[in-house]
Order: structure tokens, then C-alpha cells, then sequence
């Protein structure tokens, strides 16, 4: 270990840990909780050695904290045989913009409750416009359950792995090796839970349900299995498959059973002994990030919430999975959550919602320098009569990590008022989706396996972001 790089960030972590070639531990947890933004922001903005030194003492200290990234597989099993009742719904959030800052007020929000139940996630398009690769992600979140005093199993989660169709037809093999890639990269940064979506490939064209699904059933029994090959001794990773991408027609019985049949006999073809879904994303009636009217408001959803909870009881008992999963929530209405529970749903995807709130309250003039980024180098995704309010809620996203180090940096008052609101708005959701008290299921269920990360993990080239224009969030 460079003992010059030990001297400078026991200097930048005021003495709060001792680190040595055998590991690091927390001596003085409450001064670590008051610099521990000092390592997120190195290992947001800075490269090499010093990122990657942020970046191994944040999970270090984490796990001598008992803070450990975990899976919520035996979870949704347990739930899929009947032994966890269906009286919460998990939601799993998606932080594109200011991550560390929006996952202190997740667990602000979730610690008073005893509320573990908890997904922190993010989907492959998201780590290219938001500018957020796996290792960043997972020291984000990890270091806010330090700084809130946290304890126990953090779900972390890659959300919408995804094939894009467009380049599968073009290059199968490059596509899908950029899949693994990701898994790999995923896996080392502790996401051990992972959404396989190859719905892209359901080609509705064909004449029977089972032949539509034949290419989702084969590439994603094949990534599920490829996942288990790598996955960390002694963690079950929980995987989640997908039937019809969001936005499309809503999901039917007969598109559940041709797929879920599919994968299984299809995994256990390429690997026997090899674990599979935990749960199934379904179609609803939803679209990720809502549909914007011209005036900016955002259009009537009318969710078909008889089919979430009649795939959910088919999916737990007959395929013993923990249920189908809601994706494009977040725009809903409030009174909306709380059916999800009612209707049995396991999970719940929400984001945009968490982003329109930073936009909503950041100064005239960043959000002015946005919109300007966005006139300039995205215009060519306005479509002919769209008003420029629907131009900038669809193409905002895009401003997030070219204005990263801008979102960082904005005055105290700003960032507290920002990250008020959305503990506020978490409250709101945990208390309709049944969160509180979830804790005990997690500590029933979820058993701790942490992973002593090594320093040399952190010194590699992170995996390059690539083109995700055509991908879901």
C-alpha cells in the first residue's frame, strides 16, 4: 500500500480510520460520517489512484460498520413460497442526478421506520447520460448509509440491462459480450441484483406467444446463467426477467407462462444446478418517464393493476418467484402506490419523478445553461409540433453528467432545500408501499455475506460508456 497516499486521506479522513495492508477500520465513526462526502467527491471527480483509494476505504469502512451490499433474492423466494406476506412492495429507486445526496434522503427516510426493504438502482442508459459507472454508484450510496448511520444489507441493483435490438441484428456478439462486460464490472462494485432485459427481441410477429419469446427466453436463460458463473462465493444474485418492454401492449398469462417455461427449461439445459428468477417485469400500461402533454403536464396513466396481481399469484405460485415488478411509476399520481401493495406487486421502478424534483428547484441560471446544452446538441430528438416544454422533459436527462460537477457544487441552501423535498417525497412513497417494518423480513431472510473488498480491485480501467440513445431507463 503507497504509504503517501495512506498519510494524505488519513489527513482527509481527519483520523477516522486506520488503514493498513490488512484492512481499514472506522475508529471514530461520527467524525468519519462528517467527512465521508470528502471521499464521495473524490471518487466522483477525480481518476487513478486517489479515485480508486475513495473508493475501496468507502466499502472498507462500510463493512466494519456491518454496511454490506447485499441481494434480495432469498427475500423475494421467501415471498414466492408464501412465507413473507404481500403487505409491502418494494421500491426500487433509480439515482441519475446528485446520488450521494438523494441516497441520504432515502435512508433519512427509511432508517426511523426500520424500513430495509430498499433497492438503490440504475439502468445501463443511465450510467452514460448520468456519468455514473458502477463503482461510482455503489461508493455514493454505500458512503451515504455511512454518514446516516445505517446498518445491514444494502440492495444495490442493475436495472434495465438491456439488448438493444438495433445493434443485436447488426452484431449479436459484440452486443451481447458488452452485456457481460457490464455484469462483470457490475459484480465487482457489489451489484448483486440484476434486471436482464432482452424483451427488446420479442418479435410479436410471429404466429404463437412461445415463438414471439423465443430470443428474450434463450438470451436471457444464457445471461442468468452467465451471471451465476460469476457471481461472489456465498451470494445468490437476484436476477429479474422481463416479458414485454414498457410502453408496448400490456402483458397477458399466456406471454408469463411462455416465457417463464422457456427460461427454465432452457437454464437448466445450460446449467442444472443453476438458480433462477426471482421475479418478472411486466407491462402495465405504463412508459418510463410518463408522457409529457404540450403544456408540460404529464398525461393520465390508467394502470391495469387486475393484471399486476393475477401475473404476481401465477408467478408465486406456480413458479415460486417473487412476484412482477412495475416499471415507469414514478409519475403516477400518490394515491396510485398504495395499489400497489393492494395488487401484490413485489417491486416497483422509480426515477423521473426524483429528477423533475432537482430541476424543479435548482437556480434560474443552471437550469437556463441546461436548457441551452440541450438546444445545442440534442435537437435532433425534437419531433415536428413538439411544444419546448415537451422538448426539455424528454431530453433534460441528457444534461445530468455534463453538469455533474455544477449539481455538486451548488450552494448549501440549494442542495438542502433539493434534498428536503425529496426525503419528504420518500416518506410519502415508503408509507404507501408498506415499507415500514420491513426490517424484520430482511434480517429473517437476508443473511450477511460481506465481501473485504481489496484495494487492487479498485486500480483497473473502468469499462467505457457506450451508446445508450436507444436503451429504457
Amino acid at each position: 500500500m503507497n504509504t503517501n497516499l495512506t498519510d494524505e486521506f488519513n489527513e482527509i479522513t481527519e483520523g477516522s480510520l486506520e488503514i493498513s495492508a490488512h484492512g481499514v477500520r472506522v475508529v471514530n465513526e461520527p467524525v468519519l460520517k462528517n467527512v465521508i462526502h470528502r471521499l464521495v467527491e473524490i471518487s466522483v471527480f477525480e481518476s487513478g489512484e486517489r479515485q480508486a483509494m475513495a473508493r475501496y476505504l468507502v466499502r472498507a469502512a462500510a463493512a466494519d460498520l456491518g454496511i454490506f451490499s447485499a441481494s434480495i433474492n432469498d427475500l423475494y423466494i421467501a415471498r414466492g413460497r408464501g412465507d413473507v406476506p404481500t403487505t409491502f412492495t418494494v421500491p426500487a429507486m433509480n439515482l441519475r442526478v446528485m446520488a450521494f445526496d438523494c441516497a441520504c434522503a432515502v435512508f433519512r427516510a427509511a432508517i426511523p421506520i426500520n424500513g430495509s426493504a430498499i433497492i438503490f438502482e440504475i439502468a445501463r442508459s443511465e450510467m452514460g447520460y448520468s456519468d455514473q459507472r458502477p463503482a461510482e454508484y455503489t461508493t455514493s450510496v454505500l458512503a451515504a448509509a455511512i454518514a446516516e448511520g445505517y446498518r445491514g444489507p444494502v440492495f444495490i441493483q442493475g436495472d434495465h440491462f438491456q439488448i438493444s435490438a438495433k445493434r443485436f441484428l447488426s452484431d449479436s456478439e459484440t452486443e451481447i459480450n458488452t452485456i457481460k462486460e457490464l455484469i462483470k464490472e457490475s459484480l465487482a462494485a457489489g451489484f448483486y441484483n440484476i434486471d436482464v432485459d432482452t424483451s427488446t427481441l420479442v418479435d410479436i410477429g410471429k404466429p404463437t406467444v412461445a415463438e414471439q419469446q423465443v430470443l428474450n427466453v434463450e438470451l436471457s436463460a444464457m445471461l442468468t446463467a452467465f451471471i451465476r458463473s460469476e457471481q461472489p462465493e456465498g451470494i445468490e444474485v437476484s436476477v429479474g426477467g422481463e416479458i414485454g418492454e414498457v410502453g408496448g401492449h400490456n402483458s397477458t398469462e399466456e406471454e408469463l407462462r411462455a416465457y417463464l417455461d422457456g427460461f427454465n427449461t432452457t437454464l437448466k439445459n445450460i446449467d442444472p444446478n443453476a438458480k433462477g428468477l426471482s421475479k418478472i417485469s411486466i407491462q402495465t400500461g405504463t412508459s418510463h418517464g410518463g408522457v409529457v402533454l404540450p403544456d408540460g403536464t404529464i398525461a393520465t396513466v390508467n394502470v391495469d393493476f387486475d393484471t399486476l396481481r393475477k401475473l404476481s399469484r401465477v408467478g408465486r405460485n406456480e413458479y415460486h418467484i417473487g412476484g412482477t415488478v412495475q416499471h415507469g411509476a414514478s409519475t403516477l399520481p400518490q394515491d396510485a402506490f398504495s395499489k400497489f401493495v393492494e395488487y401484490e406487486a413485489v417491486e416497483v421502478h422509480l426515477a423521473t419523478n426524483f429528477m423533475t424534483m432537482f430541476f424543479d428547484r435548482i437556480p434560474d441560471s443552471l437550469r437556463d445553461e441546461m436548457y441551452a446544452y440541450l438546444r445545442e446538441n440534442h435537437s435532433n430528438e425534437r419531433k415536428p409540433n413538439m411544444t419546448d416544454e415537451q422538448f426539455y422533459y424528454k431530453t433534460r436527462k441528457y444534461a445530468i453528467g455534463r453538469f455533474k460537477k455544477q449539481s455538486w457544487y451548488l450552494p448549501v441552501e440549494v442542495k438542502k432545500v433539493i434534498v428536503d423535498a425529496w426525503e419528504e417525497q420518500f416518506k410519502k412513497l415508503f408509507a404507501a408501499m408498506g415499507v415500514a417494518g420491513t426490517k424484520t423480513y430482511v434480517d429473517k431472510y437476508i443473511k450477511p455475506a460481506v465481501r473485504i473488498p481489496d484495494l487492487k480491485d479498485y486500480l483497473g480501467d473502468n469499462t467505457g460508456s457506450d451508446d445508450v440513445s436507444d436503451l429504457a431507463d
